[in-house]
């Protein structure tokens, strides 16, 4: 079953992500050093996530509170504040959207629903001080499938196991690349009620502090009116050699594609880059 999104019910649902969720993926993107400070918080067997980080905050005064997601256009932003290079990267990654159990302030459980093609898109800048610094620069500056599956039910031998993600840039002379490695849902260091439970857990006592890339995000979203529904980007997955070492260009399509490998379904989000 497919589930469609509409981009006017996205704009009042909270948008966060989760770092490090898949092996690699910090060292490729030269993000690594910046968690140096942070602690590891769950089971020793499987290495955990950094932590969680708002892309969006519906209502808030500022970059995080312009509505970023679309389903076709990725606009490159006009300038950085820096004046550094504008080194733009596809993170292919699956959205999660779940509903908000909460209790006061604190969010109780994370009620999953759908999933499908996601892009974090980043700006790669060495010198920023929180995660989301490189993401929301205004509209169209994040992806969206369309149509997500339907996703209630998330262990490990259930509907979503044979779900694989991966990513592909047309560049703009009509070369075919892959960018991303195509991977397995299962193949993510957290996933299911693990992850969820893991989410819950940062979102009540991860509270950031200036020696880490991280910020109270549980705080930001109770401010932003408890919303009852969430998109959550759940980690991107390895790149290419070619992915790591490309950034996009004007006239360049990126697509991220959920799929089932036993199946013909997909979820498949096709993002053309433009100057405005």
């Amino acid at each position: 079953t497919m589930i469609e999104l509409e981009l006017d019910d996205l704009k009042t649902w909270f948008g966060f992500g989760v770092a490090g969720n898949f092996a690699g993926h910090l060292e490729q993107a030269g993000e690594a050093a910046d968690f140096t400070g942070v602690e590891s918080h769950g089971p020793p067997d499987v290495p955990a996530p950094k932590g969680i980080f708002p892309w969006y905050v519906p209502g808030y005064d500022g970059q995080l509170g312009e509505f970023p997601l679309s389903h076709d256009a990725l606009i490159v932003p006009k300038v950085t504040d820096d004046g550094g290079p504008l080194n733009l990267q596809i993170e292919p990654e699956v959205g999660l959207a779940c509903e908000v159990v909460w209790n006061g302030d604190t969010v109780v459980t994370l009620r999953p629903f759908a999933l499908g093609a996601f892009n974090d898109c980043s700006i790669r800048r060495p010198n920023a001080r929180k995660i989301s610094e490189k993401k929301n620069w205004g509209p169209a500056s994040k992806g969206v499938a369309y149509e997500f599956f339907d996703a209630h039910d998330l262990t490990p031998d259930g509907p979503t196991s044979t779900l694989r993600l991966l990513c592909h840039l047309r560049t703009a002379d009509g070369t075919h690349h892959e960018y991303g490695v195509d991977s397995p849902l299962l193949g993510y260091s957290y996933y299911g009620e693990v992850l969820l439970d893991w989410i819950a857990e940062r979102l009540a006592n991860q509270k950031g502090s200036p020696e880490t890339p991280l910020e109270d995000v549980g705080a930001l979203m109770a401010a932003s009116g408890h919303p009852d529904h969430v998109l959550i980007g759940i980690g991107a997955t390895r790149y290419t050699s070619y992915g790591e070492s490309t950034y996009l260009k004007p006239g360049d399509e990126g697509i991220v594609r959920v799929y089932d490998s036993a199946g013909e379904d997909f979820s498949e989000l096709r993002q053309l880059v433009w100057e405005p």
